[in-house]
Order: C-alpha cells, then structure tokens, then sequence
C-alpha cells in the first residue's frame, strides 16, 4: 500500500521456506475441499504472502507475470475470489485491497478483524469476536452470513510515537 509518513515500519511478508510451506498448506487446504490450487491462484497467494501489507488488485495484475509482464485483470480476480472463498485472503474494502488471512492454515471460517492505520496503510489482522455470537444474531435476523470482515481505522504505534 505504501507509507504516507515519513518514519520506517515493519511491514515483512513471507519468502523462502516460510512462503514455501504457507503454499504447501494452502494447496492441502484447497485438495482437502476438493479444489485445485491452479497456477494463477497460487501466484495470487504467494503475491499476497510476499507483500506482508494489503495490496489493490491492479498491483496485483502488474506484478503477477515472473518475467514482468501483467496478468489479464479476470486472471487475477478469479483467483482472489476463489481465495477469499477459501479463507486464505480477505478484501479490505474501505482501503479497495487484499491481503492474506494471518492464519496461514485455512482452518475454521473466522471472522477476520482488521486494524488499519490511517496515515502510514500498515493492517494487521487480529482475532474477531467469536463467529458463533455473530452467526446466532444474524440468524435471530433471519441472515445466514457467508463471510465477516471487521475493519477499525486509527493510527498505528509508529504513527502514533512520530507524531
């Protein structure tokens, strides 16, 4: 997403043997379900994983070729769709991004929570509130809810000790 501040921030994602084993876990999770991990869907994840920070679905498309060429815009969405489904990605939509879930196994649907800082981008995903509460107040509604995103604007420590 990039930093609007001027002070560093600690914003690593995956490489190497880290990213390596996050992929093997989400091709077991997607075969475990009966889906394949597709080429497309698994540069997608490992896109996300790399970036370690949300990232808009055209920067996505801009760095999806190895050799530097973009990636054809339904490619890349395809493939963010079938992650979210998954669980292994979530969109962020008061920043329009996408990140990779924090809970690298794909267990259990979770109600992700985000906190996101409004100067500098930097989210982190923490835990939701408990699923079933939400589940048992959408269904008192008369909804059945397919997926949860929770997201809370403020500003980071870093911001916070810069300004």
């Amino acid at each position: 997403m990039g930093s609007a501040c001027d002070h560093d921030h600690d914003l690593s994602g995956l490489h190497g043997g880290a990213l390596a084993r996050a992929l093997e876990a989400a091709e077991r999770r997607a075969v475990e379900v009966g889906e394949r991990m597709t080429a497309p869907r698994r540069r997608v994840l490992a896109l996300l994983l790399e970036a370690g920070e949300p990232v808009k679905a055209y920067d996505l498309i801009a760095r999806f070729g190895e050799d530097g060429q973009a990636a054809k815009p339904p490619t890349v969405y395809r493939a963010l769709e079938f992650l979210e489904k998954q669980g292994l990605a979530h969109r962020i939509a008061s920043i329009s991004a996408y990140v990779a879930c924090a809970e690298h196994d794909g267990g259990t649907a979770h109600a992700a929570a985000f906190l996101i800082c409004d100067c500098c981008g930097a989210t982190r995903e923490i835990s939701g509130p408990d699923q079933g509460v939400i589940d048992a107040a959408a269904a008192d509604a008369g909804y059945v809810i397919a997926r949860t995103t929770i997201e809370a604007h403020g500003r980071c420590a870093a911001c916070r000790e810069a300004a």
